[in-house]
């Protein structure tokens, strides 16, 4: 046994030699070589240790997700994937191997449609029908973004429970890069009445970055996040997944029926009033209320980790429960952290007391503030974070002083 252990942290040892060779400007083929020679077989969790050690050692988050698709070209060779585990029909890992198939499926559509261009003289105009095809394709990739989001506020959080932090940073800022290569080929996309050879362009400078990228993810997910998930995950795990999954919704494939997670015992909620300063409410009136409010709240503890948020109907930025207790910097993308960071120690250190945003997201105009919570004596208790759509607030104009309803309540017909 000792043998095996020895052997594995050799293995690590020298992946991350060499892989700090490629960041330090080696040849990648070069690194191909020597890994080759030195090392003849390694498997998800060499790999997953050797990036997750690099950055323990100093290496910032952003230069490992920078050359991670390097290092994933050049571990190709000597990576053992692991036989797929089975699982049931309908299993978060399931629902993800056959969205990951579907992905595929709509790349290769995309990439004949890009294929046909090749015959085509640069000067022609483009096809209706090709086109037609092109667009379409992409129309259907871009429901990878369920996948993303269920896969970034699901999994992810499970793994960090489970020690496993540094994958997640790294996978969630790749997701990202995907997102910008996608955004810019809709653009392109966009484009009406451009000749063959400009549309070959798009397709060799925009679209194949883009697919290339989303290839590229699947093969990380189904070769490392999955394999390192169904090790690590217990049974709890994956029936939050579970039951958290459908608020993200599905991409291309629906999950297919057979596995349901074994009920969970939960505590008896308390009964009778709460008690407070103003008043008193019981905990349905409280949720209920917390429930109609026309924004979002959510609360970060004094230790920055996430403790409650309102479940409105209609959420601006969706939440799945497995945030509660997560640290908040692990529910933003990496490039986002250092001013999430910034306005925590600000308000921690009594610097400012309100953070404001205001952004457009889906056709909204999106106001975001961060309060600072102190206590009667001025200490600090945490940061309450206030989302709201303001876009039908922007436009009213005069005044209404007569009772009007916009619209009856929902199944009531007037």
């Amino acid at each position: 046994m000792s043998e095996i252990i020895d052997n594995r942290a050799r293995r690590i040892r020298t992946l991350k030699e060499i892989i700090r060779h490629l960041h330090a400007g080696q040849p990648p083929e070069e690194v191909k070589d020597r890994l080759r020679q030195v090392v003849q077989e390694t498997d998800y969790s060499e790999i997953v240790a050797m990036e997750q050690e690099l950055m323990a050692e100093g290496m910032p988050v952003e230069e490992v997700q920078s050359m991670c698709d390097l290092h994933s070209q050049v571990t190709r060779e000597v990576l053992v994937p692991p036989p797929a585990a089975p699982v049931p029909p309908g299993h978060p890992v399931d629902t993800f191997r056959r969205e990951n198939q579907a992905l595929g499926g709509v790349v290769l559509k995309m990439r004949r449609a890009m294929a046909r261009l090749d015959g085509l003289p640069d000067d022609a105009p483009a096809p209706d029908d090709l086109m037609f095809e092109w667009r379409q394709a992409f129309n259907e990739l871009m429901d990878i973004e369920k996948h993303y989001q269920r896969k970034e506020h699901t999994f992810f959080s499970a793994m960090e429970r489970h020690g496993i932090t540094g994958p997640s940073k790294v996978m969630w800022g790749k997701d990202d890069e995907v997102r910008g290569l996608l955004k810019e080929l809709a653009r392109a996309l966009g484009q009406r009445d451009a000749t063959a050879g400009e549309w070959k362009l798009v397709a060799v400078t925009v679209a194949d970055a883009a697919l290339s990228a989303v290839e590229e993810m699947i093969y990380k997910e189904e070769n490392i996040l999955l394999p390192m998930c169904q090790d690590a995950f217990t049974e709890e795990d994956w029936a939050e997944i579970w039951a958290a999954s459908p608020r993200y919704g599905w991409c291309l494939v629906e999950p297919a029926e057979g596995y349901r997670p074994a009920a969970t015992q939960t505590p008896a909620l308390p009964s009778g009033a709460i008690m407070l300063p103003t008043g008193n409410l019981t905990l349905e009136q409280l949720t209920a209320l917390f429930s109609t409010l026309p924004l979002d709240l959510t609360f970060v503890d004094a230790d920055d980790r996430v403790r409650f948020f309102s479940e409105g109907p209609q959420r601006i930025f969706a939440r799945s429960r497995a945030v509660i207790g997560r640290k908040v910097q692990h529910c933003h993308p990496p490039r986002s952290v250092g001013v999430v960071d910034r306005i925590l120690s600000d308000f921690r250190e009594g610097r400012q007391n309100v953070a404001e945003f205001w952004i457009q997201f889906q056709n909204r105009f999106v106001h975001i503030r961060y309060f600072a919570v102190r206590d009667a004596a001025g200490e600090y208790l945490g940061t309450l974070e206030v989302t709201q759509d303001l876009t039908r607030l922007r436009e009213l104009e005069g005044e209404r002083r007569l009772l009007e309803y916009d619209a009856p309540p929902a199944g009531v017909t007037a």
